[in-house]
């Protein structure tokens, strides 16, 4: 039973949520090739596993089993195959981690991202094309809006504990240490409504931490964004008064 929904999760595609982002495909790759990987080895073990408990079944073996204190040889062998393999996925996976976590695009920051317990926060830089300024617009409704098919760069940070932003559809995650300003960037490919997560145990309200992400075309990107300045300047007016 365990074999067959291994198998058929993958055929009908329900490991993973769409991805749709352009790096995700690799993210992906890495995914299932250490997932067959260690099925393969899973299954090859239980079979052992199960063929010696039969052979050696305490009713039928004659003589009996005799133990052994190891073999050096043997120790060897099960400790090389191991260590090539962990070497081979670490060489394989390091282009996909560079390209993820070490080469942010030279462009300004798109937005920032706060979390704190239990919202994510969002800045939007405003006509000057810079954060912290005083046209900046931000929400703290948990609705992230970002252009797609262009890079986008986001600043993240956390206002108390730990946290972790968790874009599952873009294949990207990343802790939020309190003090600390991580990067995160990605390209994506297509439009619509995604989760966002926390996915770092973060206190009693963790459960209910969540967000959207809205990626728009470009133009529908800018009304949006002049329309959350609009709502922003009208609340700034009605507190003035």
């Amino acid at each position: 039973m365990g074999v067959g929904t291994f198998v058929l999760a993958d055929r009908y595609n329900i490991w993973l949520p769409r991805d749709v982002s352009e790096h995700g495909r690799v993210i992906d790759e890495l995914f299932f090739f250490i997932l067959y990987l260690t099925g393969a080895v899973f299954v090859v073990t239980e079979a052992v596993l199960f063929y010696f408990a039969w052979k050696y079944d305490a009713r039928r073996a004659r003589p009996g089993v005799e133990y052994t204190h190891g073999s050096h040889s043997l120790e060897v062998v099960w400790t090389i195959i191991p260590a090539v393999t962990l070497l081979f996925i670490a060489i394989y996976q390091m282009d996909a981690w560079a390209a993820a976590k070490m080469r942010p695009p030279e462009i300004p920051f798109t937005a920032e991202v706060t979390g704190r317990q239990f919202n994510w926060d969002f800045r939007y830089p405003g006509k000057d094309g810079q954060l912290y300024t005083a046209d900046d617009i931000v929400r703290t409704d948990g609705n992230l809006y970002l252009p797609y098919g262009e890079e986008v760069l986001l600043k993240i940070n956390s206002a108390d504990v730990l946290h972790s932003f968790f874009l599952p559809n873009l294949r990207l995650k990343q802790d939020v240490v309190p003090g600390m300003e991580q990067k995160m960037w990605f390209k994506a490919k297509e439009s619509g409504s995604f989760d966002i997560v926390c996915a770092e145990l973060c206190g009693w309200g963790h459960y209910k931490m969540k967000g959207r992400l809205h990626l728009l075309p470009r133009t529908a990107y800018e009304a949006k964004l002049a329309e959350m300045e609009a709502e922003q300047n009208a609340v700034r007016v009605a507190e003035a008064n």
